[in-house]
């Protein structure tokens, strides 16, 4: 295993948390929620650096869809289900619990693109 670029996570968790603020607009801007949500967003783009420094520099040199295929790939087949079913078992419709699948997977994606840029 390769060491961790912690510039790359806290740029992938920054990128992130910026993304949502767009994508959510100004009704999620409040102090507390931005904290709550650069921590969460650290703690996932940490786990993303540790996924790609097990797969190595020189693996993903030679196979740059890594960075998508593994960061969209746990969007889609763990964390935009996982949040899915949630909000639907709470009653939201359809539209809100699609849009958030939607939001979850391109945070992913943008995260993976940024460990890419860092060639982490």
């Amino acid at each position: 295993m390769g060491p961790v670029n912690w510039v790359a996570v806290i740029a992938a968790a920054l990128a992130a948390l910026a993304f949502g603020a767009v994508w959510h607009g100004p009704s999620a801007n409040r102090p507390a929620q931005v904290l709550l949500a650069g921590a969460l967003l650290l703690l996932t783009a940490s786990m993303m650096g540790h996924m790609f420094a097990r797969v190595g520099t020189a693996t993903l040199a030679v196979k740059p869809w890594l960075y998508f295929m593994m960061s969209g790939g746990l969007a889609l087949a763990f964390v935009a289900p996982a949040l899915a079913i949630g909000e639907a078992r709470a009653g939201a419709p359809a539209r809100k619990v699609l849009g958030g699948a939607a939001f979850w997977i391109a945070s992913y994606l943008l995260m993976g693109l940024v460990f890419f840029i860092f060639k982490a």
